[in-house]
């Protein structure tokens, strides 16, 4: 099991109650436990059935691959130097994108940042203390550049390092659904998993989606209060920000968000961002990089890559600001101030 207990995205969806979906146009609502969080998918049921099984499978089977949970999955072996475990073509994909976004953000994106993760509270081993000395140790099996692919078998420069495909694997799970769904004819639906989600075609009332992103407010319940909405349509969407898990030691707030580079919660004015993509893994990974980018070098990647995004941030006074491409100034509805 996949857990995202950090919650780097928060969605609020606007969507109909369940038992109304059933009624109109056929659409059929399923939900569900996976990755440590929960599933919720809208689709026009022109398959006429309910896929929950198949969804639950699907997911079930991607576990046995990316969850560092599971002690016998593929990334759970690789991190204990199982010396005979070998990948498949899921594991191949989604490192070959981590390694591509890695480099794109000069190491901003890092899956080997895990045992830094860890050491500040925020992994599935709670770090004891963490001071400089251990944080400069850490360092030395921390970076992308410190693994690579040779065939189905993938190679350590240092046995101390360890993946955690946690800031994108959720995303792929999304695109790995989205996948069979295509694959079955559907031609309606939005995909959300963990907070990451896909859409395709219209909703229920023929409409393009209509998806909320949270005020980014410390510890706000999702849906509570809305900073926009944003009508999407064939599109995947993820946000991250530090609002929601936090640690405060000695008086200082520090995110879950690791600079790879320092070794430290990143500190900057950036409080989310939000990443429009046809791929909800370029989604989820991008919205990680530009958290721990900040602002000026997150704006200067996005146009760049020419990747759709939406940025609150606070100026010198505290304020709450935005920045959005303009792909996604025409997908905004309302903007709350």
């Amino acid at each position: 099991m996949i857990q995202k207990n950090i919650l780097l995205v928060s969605f609020f969806i606007l969507l109909l109650p369940c038992s109304v979906f059933s009624q109109l146009l056929n659409y059929q609502y399923i939900e569900g436990f996976a990755q440590g969080s929960f599933y919720h998918i809208t689709y026009g049921n022109s398959v006429g059935k309910n896929l929950k099984v198949e969804v639950d499978s699907i997911l079930k089977a991607y576990d046995k691959v990316m969850s560092i949970y599971d002690s016998t999955s593929i990334i759970s072996r690789i991190n204990n130097n199982d010396p005979g475990v070998r990948v498949n073509d899921q594991f191949i994909y989604l490192f070959n994108i981590a390694q591509e976004v890695s480099r794109n953000s000069n190491g901003a994106f890092d899956v080997t940042v895990g045992p830094l993760v860890n050491a500040w509270g925020f992994g599935p081993t709670k770090g004891k203390q963490t001071d400089s000395i251990q944080i400069k140790k850490l360092l030395k099996v921390v970076g992308y550049q410190k693994v690579k692919l040779s065939g189905n078998k993938l190679i350590k420069e240092y046995p101390g390092t360890k993946l955690d495909f946690n800031a994108i694997a959720q995303g792929y799970s999304v695109d790995v659904v989205a996948s069979y769904f295509d694959k079955s004819g559907i031609q309606n639906y939005l995909i959300e998993i963990g907070g990451e989600l896909k859409t395709k075609g219209l909703n229920s009332k023929a409409q393009e989606w209509r998806v909320g992103i949270d005020k980014p407010i410390d510890r706000m319940e999702p849906g509570v209060e809305m900073e926009a909405i944003l009508k999407l349509n064939n599109l995947a969407v993820s946000t991250s920000g530090n609002y929601r898990k936090f640690k405060i030691e000695n008086g200082v707030k520090y995110g879950h968000h690791i600079d790879p580079h320092s070794g430290y919660p990143t500190r900057n004015n950036i409080l989310s961002a939000t990443v429009v993509a046809d791929k909800c893994i370029i989604a989820d990974a991008y919205a990680t990089a530009f958290l721990v980018l900040g602002l000026e070098s997150a704006k200067k990647l996005a146009d760049q890559l020419k990747l759709d995004v939406l940025f609150i941030y606070s100026d010198e006074k505290g304020n709450f600001c935005d920045y959005s491409t303009p792909n996604v100034k025409n997908m905004l509805e309302i903007i709350k101030k």
